[in-house]
């Protein structure tokens, strides 16, 4: 029996062999703004094991990860596949219900799972493990677009809920920045900002958010929330590579160089520019020279990435914290404007919110138990 499937099998003899009892419903505030039922379960099946499912999926096609009943969503995409898999409908419930068109490297879900024997309907199963439960469910959902897949797979107690134990959430922005049309392979997956970017300012402004504060004005009007405080624990911009990104010949020969096993520069680049084959980084810096661009050669753009993280967020609050951080880099507005935004307490005095395409849920933290 493997490690995974010991765990399963340890959970599963931790539980009561009792009588079901129908669960209860508890009202909170939720960790991402409204109130909800909670499902509390008083005494579960011993039968039925949960597990907690993490998932990437492009949202472009996606109505959102909410379940609706007459579009396309995440949960209704996951719960088919369940379905398919063992037999039988279960509830998927997430950790984060991001928006349509905003994507995800990592949500997570729970779901409960009772494993029945066909040959003998009264048999108690061991639980499927998790290894098994992955390939099963991305098997239904590669027949489905192949836009969404199981990435990770655990065994939880029958009270860890995906939503309610999330410690910590971080998303990320992506923003392309240049003149230049979008890349056919970037379509629905970047904010496309024609205008020139200034780092620095867009970093400062970072420094004006970040931390505990009410931001109304970073709250949208169909926010739930009973509260707009939130600690935001970090709010950054870094310049990176595009994507997708290929190195260039000289880039190549230049790793070449640096690395210890290399064992030949390329004769080809040696013969047509042999004054390129030994410059080094730091030449090219100082020189000031540019990279010819060559024929068929799409020219690229910046490339910045906002990272959000909190423990909560107030509805499309990382989108208008991101429409404010272009707008600065613009220079449409200024970093004191910033201050000024926040302190208004009123979402009229922000600029207009960032596109859902750009946006990545990017992981979901927990205190999780151990597999030993």
């Amino acid at each position: 029996m493997t490690e995974s499937s010991e765990s399963c099998q340890q959970l599963r003899n931790q539980r009561p062999e009792s009588v079901e009892r129908p669960s209860k419903l508890a009202r909170i505030e939720s960790s991402d703004g409204g109130e909800e039922e909670r499902e509390l379960n008083m005494s579960p099946n011993p039968r039925i094991q949960r597990y907690l499912i993490a998932v990437e999926y492009i949202g472009t096609r996606f109505s959102g990860a909410q379940k609706q009943s007459t579009c396309r969503t995440v949960v209704g995409v996951l719960e088919d596949a369940f379905q398919k898999f063992i037999g039988q409908p279960v509830p998927v419930f997430c950790s984060s219900r991001t928006d349509a068109g905003v994507h995800a490297l990592s949500n997570v879900c729970h779901v409960d799972v009772e494993r029945i024997s066909k040959r003998k309907p009264g048999e108690v199963l061991l639980p499927h493990e998790p290894a098994v439960v992955k390939r099963a469910v991305n098997h239904f959902l590669q027949k489905n677009e192949g836009d969404i897949m199981v990435i990770d797979v655990k065994c939880v107690p029958s009270d860890f809920h995906a939503r309610y134990k999330a410690l910590e959430r971080t998303y990320f922005y992506r923003l392309l920045s240049g003149k230049e049309p979008l890349s056919t392979f970037e379509k629905d997956q970047a904010w496309h900002v024609p205008e020139e970017l200034s780092l620095l300012a867009m970093q400062k402004a970072c420094g004006v958010l970040v931390g505990r504060h009410d931001f109304s004005s970073f709250r949208a009007a169909a926010c739930q929330a009973k509260s707009p405080i939130r600690t935001l624990d970090e709010l950054t911009i870094t310049e990176v590579p595009s994507s997708p990104y290929f190195p260039t010949m000289l880039e190549r020969e230049q790793s070449n160089y640096a690395s210890a096993s290399s064992v030949s520069i390329s004769k080809k680049l040696q013969n047509d520019s042999p004054t390129l084959a030994g410059i080094s980084d730091e030449l090219i810096e100082n020189s000031g020279a540019v990279p010819v661009q060559g024929f068929g050669v799409r020219k690229r753009h910046r490339c910045f990435v906002v990272t959000a993280r909190a423990r909560s967020f107030l509805y499309h609050q990382v989108r208008l914290l991101v429409g404010v951080l272009k707008s600065v880099g613009t220079g449409d507005i200024t970093h004191s404007d910033v201050k000024k935004i926040l302190e208004a307490k009123n979402i009229s005095a922000a600029p207009p919110m960032a596109p859902a395409c750009g946006l990545y849920l990017g992981h979901v933290n927990y205190d999780l138990p151990s597999d030993a």
